[in-house]
């Protein structure tokens, strides 16, 4: 198999992650990789979906909206993982199986309101902010354990677990402090009765140590689809 093709890069990812996990002492089955399409074409989707890829990432609601059109004959899902904008909430809840960077009650709310009058449910994740970084978006650490009771009063979003993003540093610490501490969070949320089975943290520079620190998902892009 040539080495820069889709496929290879694909099958390098997964055999990393593989690797990764049982560095980690923990079972490759444990960690699914969520392949980030943002920016790359509808070509590049398809041809990830011939390799049976069905679930990709998206930054924009705009690309959402262009690709769910230009791929409408294959059963493909779809995850909002970049902030998203209140008004943005309609098109979310229709395009979207999933969301990933739930981060205030104002959004819960939208997209509460578009969901309930048809009867569906959306999977969503709490972006949670555990990096120092300004551009970093995401709930505040210790606002978390009342945000969780609060999106109680919403039914048709169905909580499934944390997200973040780790400082961009070269200091492996300072990274692994970041995804230490959605998990901390994350288990102090079971503790008070909360079902959150997905930590979906690291990408494609610093999975490894979201994998050694816990993480169900990993959101891989660049390692997958090539440079942007």
């Amino acid at each position: 198999m040539p080495a820069d093709t889709l496929a290879a890069r694909w099958a390098d990812v997964r055999a990393r992650v593989d690797a990764a996990c049982r560095a980690a002492g923990r079972e490759p089955a444990e960690v699914t990789v969520l392949p980030v399409s943002k920016t790359f074409g509808p070509d590049a989707v398809r041809e990830a979906a011939a390799l049976g890829l069905t679930r990709f990432g998206e930054n924009k609601v705009q690309e959402l909206r262009e690709k769910t059109a230009a791929l409408a004959d294959l059963p493909l899902q779809w995850v909002l993982i970049g902030h998203l904008q209140t008004n943005k909430a309609r098109d979310a809840a229709r395009l979207a199986s999933e969301v990933q960077s739930l981060d205030r009650l104002e959004l819960a709310d939208a997209l509460h309101r578009r969901l309930e009058p048809e009867g569906r449910g959306l999977d969503v994740l709490v972006q949670v902010k555990t990096s120092p970084e300004e551009s970093k978006h995401g709930l505040p650490p210790d606002a978390l354990p009342g945000f969780l009771d609060r999106l109680r009063d919403y039914p048709t979003l169905r909580v499934r677990g944390l997200m973040t993003m780790a400082v961009q540093s070269q200091d492996a610490d300072a990274v692994r402090a970041c995804f230490r501490e959605l998990r901390d969070l994350r288990d102090a949320a079971v503790a008070r009765g909360h079902t959150l089975p997905c930590l979906s943290m690291g990408m494609s520079g610093d999975f490894p140590l979201a994998i050694a620190e816990g993480a169900t998902e990993v959101r891989i892009g660049t390692a997958i689809f090539g440079q942007r």
